[in-house]
């Protein structure tokens, strides 16, 4: 591109493709593209046409003075300007120029119009987002909840997006439009505001908690009894993983949040919403295995419901167990640099770019009419710095995991849903899909006072619920229950308006303000401040429910009882402030004991084996009068200790292995320190051990429903009580639910499982029925040993016969794809696209969480999605880095530039000051009016 572009020049002609043998004429193009035969002059050509202009000058329409864009060695941006629009103007300038691709499929999600982009295979999952209706609502909140400045800021930025896209034809824009050009005449529409507020929407549905064990609740009920349920989803475990907030309680009389004050005798953690559901659990029957009562059908659509949520988060990430984070503050009476220290890595799905966009926003005077000097983490596709630091405080966020999202069955007709008596209309709107190449089609939403009816989505929920059990007398069932979907997010709000006030916070006060507005996601967030303060402030909307409704199964929407009575207020949730201990950790445990709170904040927190982790290795770090450094806070991030082995493995040890070659398997665990480094065997046969005894003493007795699509096995008939090694008695079942939700996924919640059975030798859950290679087991040890034996073949195929070869990091490793044409495209574009494997430690619930799902294997499916390290007060002596780079355009020097750093843990240095971005300066582009 010529060093002098205008940006809002004339548009280039569209080129127009037909659409006849698009798969063949896909392929064939794309080798072209990648210098198969003799294309390789228009494949450079192609995939550097996109590449951005970082140096020179460029004329950007509506700025009032210049900005200046400074990058470093990996591309990182730091941008200066003189007043807070052209700031924002400048950064959707950036963005567009490092990642379009991916803010257009982005807002394509949220607004439920992929199939505009990939055709009718996106039809279903466009229907199910419409019904949501995300860009609806983020609508609303433009017009009806954000402050003024809060949209010029945000109308700046669509305006420096499209300020971009004047003038570029697809093939300036990236490599993918190229091939998307090749079956579809797509051409990118402007960008507007409401983009932008809707990306909220997709991260509160990634961060959305309980859902699915909502759902897989309801779904154990074919096979296992209430007591059985209630054995695989414990009591989360207070005495021995502390939760966030350990001091502190509501005071009644003033209505706030004390965090000097003491639980009343009254403290329950419900506020008249901690009693049992609403729907029966099932009768225990005779042994695992035996039937509740809960109809097929009712299982049936619920697994159609799990169906449809798996197809969102696979563009978004997987949702579950392991989608949270890690994020500690230490005070400067503990630290080397006499002032606070900041850690945070969020856990999210792996990307291609990375979630991500590292940059600096900078005044160069901050004034009135110039505020921000904000540096961090940054959404491409939305302005503002989501997580970093100012030049006064720094913050960081971890998923609460809050319970915002209800079920409700509801009792449907033509004339609309049943509320006591009375049958109340639907709230109806039709919206119409555009389908790539031609065509549309047509859905109808509906909608009852708790949300949209999700079930009209798919055929096979259009009965949900139709055998259910429930405790309360319940309308006649006719064709089946419909279900209803009532979310936080749904609602409008002012998450947006958060975003900037927490950019431009300077104190705690500022900080707490700023959380008040920030309804969706539900996050932990702490703080730091250059005073030395240090802090955290649970934020978000909270529902309390109705007395005897607690959120963990679905919920009676005929009963006009039992909807939301409001949300915990905001000065009733719990803060601290300098805590006593000197340092404050979050990282998805429970965020106050349930017993000294009044509300009810979730029934499904993460177990805390990471926090516990992390309090664990700063006390060590501390104990007598020890300092914690910048580097101690990075090797902590990069813990891969695994606590269900230290739990487990003396277990192990002890049983008697008569076959030499488990033996030899077996010996790996011998001395070994529980960590899962990328080249410890020992960690390799334990965790295919771990994965073993999940199976064989939990999932081969979960239903069909929550099992790993396509693992078939005998079993006993749901409605069956027969012996279990009476193989006559079984009828062949395969497992329906997508690999990286499938369960038991051996997270921490399996940990507590374990725990609590481990020393009962003779459960009945530790018994496996016979097959024709092995005998039943029926104590923990016998389970153990065929544990053991399994996993010992399981790697002999998949690592060789030598156990001196095995390691971890060959089993667990990470391959980066593109989250729509590199996982849906041809072999050869995905090749193009995609980028690994890497072999990585860590694990499941490890602080270094390289997710893994043991019901479907040992890939890694959530990471670290970027870490750092704050130094507060000494900016420049901060650390980062990002899980891939800072360009989304493949061949793009910076596409996984860090990513092999990321990979090692390592961090890279991160300049704030002016002196120190402009010796970390290697590019330096000038925006003028």
């Amino acid at each position: 591109m010529p060093s002098n572009t205008t940006a809002s020049s004339a548009e280039k002609p569209v080129r127009r493709r037909g659409r006849r043998g698009r798969l063949i004429v896909l392929a064939l193009a794309l080798a072209l593209v990648a210098g198969v035969g003799g294309g390789a002059y228009w494949g450079v050509s192609t995939v550097r046409a996109s590449f951005p202009q970082t140096t020179g000058t460029i004329k950007l329409k509506g700025l009032t003075a210049p900005v200046d864009v400074k990058r470093d060695a990996s591309g990182i941006p730091q941008l200066y300007a003189s007043t807070d629009e052209d700031l924002f103007r400048a950064q959707g300038y950036v963005h567009a120029q490092d990642r379009f691709w991916e803010m257009d499929v982005r807002r394509h999600v949220t607004a439920g119009r992929l199939s505009e982009m990939f055709g009718a295979g996106q039809v279903e999952t466009d229907a199910f987002l419409r019904t949501l209706g995300w860009h609806r609502v983020a609508q609303q909140e433009f017009d009806e909840k954000l402050s003024p400045a809060t949209k010029k800021y945000l109308q700046a930025y669509a305006d420096g997006v499209n300020a971009y896209l004047a003038g570029r034809d697809n093939s300036d824009l990236s490599l993918e439009y190229v091939a998307l050009g090749l079956t579809n005449d797509y051409k990118p529409e402007k960008w507007t505001p409401v983009d932008s507020v809707a990306w909220l929407k997709a991260m509160a549905w990634d961060l959305r908690g309980n859902m699915q064990d909502e759902i897989d609740r309801s779904l154990m009920t074919s096979r296992l009894s209430e007591q059985q349920i209630e054995q695989l989803y414990p009591e989360y475990p207070y005495d021995l993983h502390q939760p966030v907030v350990t001091a502190g309680a509501v005071d009644d009389d003033a209505e706030k949040w004390d965090p000097e004050g003491e639980p009343s005798s009254g403290s329950s953690g419900s506020s008249g919403s901690s009693g049992s559901s609403s729907l029966d659990g099932g009768t225990a029957g005779s042994g695992l295995g035996a039937g509740s009562g809960t109809g097929q059908g009712a299982q049936t659509q619920l697994s159609g419901l799990s169906d449809v949520l798996d197809r969102v988060p696979a563009l978004l990430g997987p949702n579950g167990n392991g989608i949270g984070s890690n994020s500690w503050v230490v005070s400067g009476k503990y630290t080397t640099t006499d002032k606070p220290l900041l850690a945070n890595d969020p856990h999210l799905a792996p990307q291609l770019p990375s979630l991500w966009a590292q940059m600096g926003l900078h005044c160069r005077a901050v004034s009135e009419k110039c505020s921000f000097d904000v540096a961090g983490y940054t959404f491409s596709g939305m302005p503002g710095v989501v997580i970093g630091h100012n030049q006064d405080i720094a913050w960081g966020f971890t998923n609460l995991g809050a319970d915002v999202t209800d079920l409700y069955l509801e009792k449907v007709s033509q004339a609309g849903w049943t509320s006591g008596s009375r049958v109340k209309p639907f709230k109806v709107r039709e919206e119409t899909i555009k389908v790539a190449g031609g065509g549309s089609k047509k859905i109808t939403v509906r909608e009852t006072d708790h949300g949209p009816l999700i079930s009209d989505r798919s055929a096979e929920l259009e009965r949900v619920g139709e055998r259910a059990p429930v405790r309360t007398p319940a309308p006649d069932r006719g064709n089946g229950f419909g279900v209803a979907l009532r979310w936080t997010a749904l609602d409008p709000g002012n998450s947006m308006d958060a975003v900037f006030k927490l950019n431009r916070a300077k104190d705690f006060q500022g900080f707490r303000a700023a959380a008040k507005d920030f309804d969706v996601p539900s996050q932990n967030l702490i703080y730091a401040d250059v005073k030395g303060n240090i802090g955290y402030q649970a934020p978000g909307r909270i529902p309390v429910r109705a007395e005897g409704f607690d959120g963990s199964m679905p919920t009676p929407g005929w009963n006009p009882t039992s909807g939301w009575e409001g949300y915990i207020p905001f000065d009733e949730l719990p803060y601290e402030y300098n805590p006593k201990r000197g340092y404050i950790v979050t990282a998805n445990q429970a965020v106050v004991d349930a017993e000294k709170y009044p509300y009810l904040i979730t029934k499904d927190y993460g177990y805390g084996s990471r926090s516990q982790r992390i309090n664990d290795l700063i006390e060590l770090k501390i104990k007598d009068g020890g300092k914690i450094s910048t580097d101690d806070m990075r090797t902590m991030q990069m813990d891969n200790q695994s606590e269900i082995a230290k739990l487990l493995t003396p277990h192990l040890l002890k049983i008697d292995v008569s076959d030499p070659y488990v033996r030899e398997a077996q010996k790996l665990l011998e001395g070994w320190d529980y960590s899962q480094e990328p080249d410890s065997g020992a960690a390799a046969y334990f965790n295919a051990v771990w994965r073993h005894v999940l199976k064989l003493a939990f999932g081969n007795k979960l239903p069909k429903e929550l099992r790993m699509r396509g693992e078939c096995l005998n079993v006993r008939p749901a409605d069956s009580t027969g012996p279990v090694d009476d193989l006559n008695a079984l009828v062949r079942e395969c497992g329906q639910r997508d690999s990286d939700s499938a369960q038991p996924d051996g997270g921490d919640r399996w940990y507590e499982v374990v725990r609590g059975l481990i020393d009962d030798e003779d459960s009945e859950w530790w018994q496996a029925p016979k097959t024709r290679k092995d005998v039943a087991t029926t104590t923990r040890d016998e389970l153990l040993a065929r544990a053991m034996k399994d996993a010992r073949w399981e790697l002999t195929a998949e690592l060789g016969k030598d156990v001196g070869s095995w390691s971890w990091g060959r089993l667990h490793q990470l391959t980066l794809k593109n989250q729509t044409l590199g996982t849906e495209g041809p072999g050869v574009l995905q090749r193009m696209l995609n980028r690994g494997p890497w072999n990585l430690g860590g694990g499941e619930a490890a602080v270094n969480a390289t997710g893994w799902n043991a019901a479907g294997g040992y890939d890694v499916i959530w990471v670290p999605s970027m870490r750092m390290v704050v130094n507060v007060g000494e900016w420049d002596k901060s650390r980062w880095i990002n899980l891939t780079g800072a360009s989304g355009h493949a061949y793009s020097a910076h596409y996984t530039d860090q990513t092999d750093k990321w990979a090692k843990g390592e961090l890279l240095a991160w300049a704030y000051s002016d002196k120190a971005v402009e010796a970390a300066t290697e590019d330096t582009l000038a925006l003028r009016p």
